[in-house]
């Protein structure tokens, strides 16, 4: 086994493998829509498969899927390392002007790249944050910038703009779009009109960069939490309280009728629900990679695609996958056509999957590491 291998199979001293494991295992889902095997499955005729392909698509409106909480995830997860790559850097004698200095840079790349695609798919420029590129650029750099503040004021933080956001959804005076949780009718929907000039666009609301901070920061905090010399059942504590109270306030909020879980346009319930979701799952990878030592081996094909996150949603994003299918179609068409349509569609979706993870496979294995 090479030296490479070994560093993936092992963990790195003083490191949080379960970090790398989730943000890794978050893109490769990311990459999965983008070949869209989840589409094929959800027009199965088997119960069981529909089911699953549904949970793979975002919810119409009012409600959530696990799709919902795969964004949430990648902002969350952002958060955590942003405690380790400033501990690093710090380290390696970098100066505190020095590391801030490339977070605003790193938040203008964020946002030029987040831009580019809707470039590149509009045909020209428009102003949204609706992909995780432009929102992470706005999460990143405040999440950043307050990192140093205390738990209490960085948590009050949080909770003060889900408040302020709530509430100026609920009385936003513009006739037509005054009704806080209606499509297409309210502070969301008058905003996205607004800057990118139309009379209708999209559901997905550009200000849920303001809501969706909270994942950021909260993620921070989780990584703090994680950096200390804490005992691990200590973390493992804080976590779950953390996460099950999150929980609790955001179906609470749905369930009492106060505010609903709104995906597109990024409720508070919304926001509460799918952070104690994230919380949670970074609390069971903790547990089982960090803690129980298991499933090390079985992180690695993941741990190699958060590796190189930005490189392949850039790659799916711009249309590579599209390429890549009309490589593999054929050859799909010709070897599986015995098994039907669907099955051919499925074989082909699956041979773009694998690929993807293949590159980001030999980039890592040649130390090729796309970063910004």
């Amino acid at each position: 086994m090479d030296a490479i291998t070994q560093s993936v199979n092992s963990p790195v001293p003083g490191r949080v493998t379960s970090i790398d494991f989730f943000r890794g295992f978050t893109m490769f889902l990311l990459a999965g829509e983008a070949t869209e095997l989840y589409v094929q499955l959800e027009k199965s005729d088997i119960g069981i498969v529909q089911f699953l392909g549904t949970q793979l698509s975002h919810h119409e409106w009012h409600g959530l899927h696990f799709w919902d909480l795969i964004q949430p995830f990648f902002m969350f997860i952002v958060g955590v390392a942003i405690p380790f790559a400033v501990a690093n850097r710090l380290k390696k004698g970098d100066s505190i002007k020095t590391i801030t200095r490339h977070a605003i840079k790193r938040s203008f790349l964020l946002l030029f790249l987040g831009w580019a695609l809707y470039f590149t798919d509009a045909g020209k420029l428009v102003f949204r944050f609706q992909n995780v590129l432009a929102q992470l650029s706005v999460t990143y750099i405040v999440a950043f910038l307050i990192r140093n503040k205390s738990f209490k004021f960085q948590l009050i933080f949080t909770f003060a703009i889900l408040l302020l956001i709530d509430l100026a959804y609920r009385f936003f005076p513009v006739e037509g779009f005054n009704h806080p949780w209606v499509n297409y009718e309210n502070l969301g929907a008058w905003f996205n009109n607004k800057i990118e000039g139309v009379d209708k666009a999209s559901e997905w609301a550009t200000l849920n960069f303001v809501s969706t901070t909270s994942h950021t920061v909260w993620g921070v905090l989780c990584g703090k939490l994680l950096m200390s010399d804490k005992p691990a059942e200590k973390k493992i504590h804080f976590l779950l309280i953390a996460g099950v109270s999150a929980l609790l306030i955001g179906y609470s909020l749905d369930g009492l009728n106060v505010t609903p879980i709104i995906k597109k346009i990024a409720t508070s319930a919304f926001v509460f629900a799918s952070g104690g979701w994230a919380i949670l799952v970074l609390c069971f990878c903790y547990w089982l990679i960090d803690v129980r030592k298991k499933f090390i081996s079985g992180s690695r094909m993941f741990i190699i695609v958060g590796m190189n996150s930005i490189f392949i949603y850039l790659f799916f994003s711009i249309g590579g996958a599209g390429f890549l299918h009309r490589i593999i179609a054929p050859f799909s068409s010709l070897l599986f056509a015995c098994g039907g349509e669907k099955t051919v569609e499925i074989i082909t979706c699956l041979g773009i999957w694998a690929t993807m993870w293949y590159m980001c496979y030999w980039m890592y294995k040649n130390k090729v590491f796309v970063k910004i």
